[in-house]
């Protein structure tokens, strides 16, 4: 029996000293949650003030909405849900183009003036859908625009709740779009999406 423990302790966390650095400051920021806490491997805010850590979890928050969208038209087109109708006036349909990279790098990708202006389309909500228009926003990345949808009638505490249930959901589409990605390149079958 006292084997068993011993063993088992062995597998218990470490204590670890808790040091002082700049970092201390970012360590209640939304976002440090289990199981990692706050976690900057790379040492980007190192020497950072408040606004370069806002700035880079605006960033964070951007590219996590991105990569749903990402992850979630990789589910839909693969599933053969196409836009009806076609892409261009040479007749070709949307359906017609192959699903995730090969759509714009193969032989059977959209042309260049086409990925030009998804390239277009997309600089338009980056400079005038996607920003604070009313100056009211309540955090980065807010762009209700004066829309409430019911989130003033929220408390303080489920509004933090949600934003870190953002950032936890987006963390995981980055890794899971990029993972999709890969598996592109390499081949093969992956289960849910199917043939790659």
């Amino acid at each position: 029996f006292a084997a068993a423990i011993a063993s088992a302790a062995a597998f218990a966390p470490a204590p670890v000293a808790k040091t002082t650095s700049s970092l201390n400051a970012f360590e209640s920021e939304l976002g440090a949650q289990p199981p990692l806490g706050f976690y900057d491997p790379l040492g980007f805010l190192d020497n950072a003030d408040q606004e370069t850590f806002d700035r880079l979890r605006y960033v964070e928050l951007k590219h996590g909405r991105i990569s749903q969208l990402a992850f979630l038209g990789q589910i839909v087109t693969r599933n053969g849900q196409h836009f009806p109708g076609d892409i261009d006036y040479e007749g070709h349909s949307f359906a017609s183009f192959p699903n995730g990279l090969a759509a714009i790098n193969g032989p059977d990708s959209i042309s260049s003036a086409g990925l030009l202006q998804i390239l277009a389309f997309v600089a338009v909500l980056e400079i005038r859908v996607m920003t604070d228009v009313t100056g009211e926003s309540e955090f980065r990345g807010d762009f209700r625009n004066g829309f409430d949808f019911g989130w003033n009638k929220q408390t303080e505490e489920w509004k933090l709740q949600k934003r870190a249930v953002e950032l936890n959901q987006g963390r995981a589409a980055m890794m899971g779009i990029l993972g999709l990605m890969v598996h592109e390149q390499l081949g093969g079958s992956v289960p849910i999406v199917g043939e790659l």
